[in-house]
């Protein structure tokens, strides 16, 4: 609930109406009607984190349990996987447990808190997470930014990065999807470590990848580019603007060298702003079979979206130019704010500014283990195209 939508606060610890974050905030009609139960978070627009509606429940170690257990029953396919072990666990307010991220990474859990609101809690989730989830040997905090300047983390001594729990590798932590060798630095990389609500892409990728040429920008990690590999194309061609981005692509090519596709691809790296890389491979003549792009957030504020919408096109625009006629456009974009009808009609736009048509044969949103529980919560969408003159 966002703090325009309270009329006014009663009680609180301090008897003021103030509260700290984490105290339990009962939620009223006008006609003093139970309407729901939450956390407290006064120093965040949405002001209570709410957890329950309808019908009073208690809020303690019982609640997150069953939150928890209801999580992993979701994910029971996925928990079960024998060539996957990497994973989002509880995935926020679509899980019920507004402002709380659990990711698993092989033994290692993530538990990343967007709310200051959990900290008074946080021993009891993970005595949760560690009854619960019994093949875990370490548990990382990662904290939000906002959050990790909260004061009440500072109070209780917490830091981003930090081992709340077990033994975790200081750098990189090693896991599987498909069957592939990826490293995650949990303590200090990007969300928790790896972005895996794109997993089901990759291998989308995987299985129209065999005999093509690859052009993989904003590659972050490499995970296009190896599925791509693996999947049999003759090059991939990896585009980030970060050196490390490109050094996690290049270890993770050679964490499959296994794999006879990625031992057997022409593989090409290279560091620059994907919109000037993108320019000098039109000029220089290059064109691929299969371009991925898949930017980060282009609108963190509703003020964004226009400017959002933009930036997509004119990545459409240079990616199209860069397909072989027949050839393949995947286009993703992870903005909530951004509809996914608005996306594909901005992308088709694009490409037919650009002098091509786009027949788009698939769109494609988030993972089972990132459920969508409020319309904006479907926040990562894909257009899959074949490129035609």
């Amino acid at each position: 609930m966002f703090d325009g939508g309270i009329e006014s606060v009663r009680g609180g610890r301090h008897g003021d109406g103030t509260g700290d974050p984490g105290d339990v905030a009962v939620i009223f009609d006008e006609r003093r009607r139970f309407v729901a139960v939450g956390l407290w978070d006064p120093r965040s627009p949405i002001r209570i984190k709410v957890l329950h509606a309808a019908s009073p429940v208690t809020v303690d170690a019982d609640l997150w349990h069953d939150r928890l257990a209801h999580a992993l029953a979701h994910r029971w396919e996925l928990l079960g996987s024998a060539d996957t072990d990497a994973l989002r666990i509880v995935h926020g307010e679509n899980d019920r447990l507004p402002g709380l991220v659990l990711d698993l990474y092989g033994t290692v859990a993530v538990l990343k808190l967007y709310s200051a609101a959990w900290v008074p809690h946080l021993d009891e989730v993970l005595g949760v997470i560690r009854s619960t989830i019994w093949s875990i040997d370490g548990i990382v905090l990662r904290l939000a930014r906002s959050v990790a300047a909260d004061p009440t983390v500072r109070e209780a001594d917490l830091a981003d990065g930090a081992v709340l729990h077990g033994v975790v590798p200081d750098r990189l932590v090693e896991f599987r999807e498909h069957g592939l060798r990826f490293t995650a630095d949990v303590r200090r990389g990007q969300k928790t470590g790896w972005f895996l609500d794109q997993r089901d892409n990759r291998d989308r990728v995987r299985a129209l990848a065999d005999g093509a040429t690859v052009l993989d920008v904003f590659c972050c990690g490499g995970g296009f580019s190896v599925h791509a590999a693996a999947g049999g194309a003759r090059h991939v061609h990896s585009v980030d603007r970060s050196p490390h981005a490109i050094d996690d692509t290049v270890r993770h090519l050679s964490m499959n060298r296994d794999v006879p596709g990625v031992a057997a691809v022409d593989a090409r790296q290279t560091v620059g702003d994907a919109f000037e890389v993108m320019d000098d491979l039109r000029r220089s003549g290059d064109r691929y079979d299969l371009v991925i792009v898949d930017p980060p957030s282009f609108a963190s504020r509703r003020s964004d979206v226009r400017g959002a919408l933009q930036a997509y096109a004119a990545l459409t625009t240079r990616a199209v130019e860069l397909v072989v006629p027949g050839g393949i456009l995947v286009q993703a974009s992870c903005s909530s704010r951004v509809h996914p009808d608005d996306f594909t009609t901005i992308v088709e736009k694009a490409a037919g500014r650009a002098g091509v048509h786009l027949e788009v044969f698939d769109r494609t949103a988030q993972p089972i283990d990132h459920p969508v529980g409020f319309p904006e919560g479907r926040y990562l969408k894909a257009v899959y195209a074949r490129v035609n003159p």
